[in-house]
């Protein structure tokens, strides 16, 4: 609970850093809090759609829940971000993901 404690007080510091958002949800999802991880991941993407590393996160958060279609848009998006970014490491990531769990 420290490394959380830790980021909740630099976030009121800097409510818009999008890393430590992104950090935020990791450590929820190690906690195994998903619902405060995937609303993080969410609000986090829906203000910074740009921030890529978080689409392949949620989208496995997804998975785990058994959203399925719900993670394949998320991954869809994700690829779509990444080729905007031309960020092709993530991209082909992403696309390895979406492809395992659509194939």
């Amino acid at each position: 609970m420290e490394r959380i404690d830790k980021i909740t007080e630099m976030l009121r510091e800097n409510p818009t850093d999008s890393f430590l958002q992104h950090a935020l949800a990791l450590e929820y999802i190690k906690l195994g809090n998903d619902n405060d991880a995937r609303k993080m991941f969410e609000s986090l993407l829906s203000i910074e759609p740009g921030y890529i590393g978080s689409y392949y996160h949620l989208a496995k958060l997804l998975e785990r829940l058994g959203e399925t279609d719900e993670a394949i848009k998320v991954y869809e998006k994700g690829m779509e971000e990444a080729k905007k970014a031309g960020d092709n490491h993530s991209l082909s990531e992403l696309r390895s993901a979406f492809e395992e769990l659509t194939f």
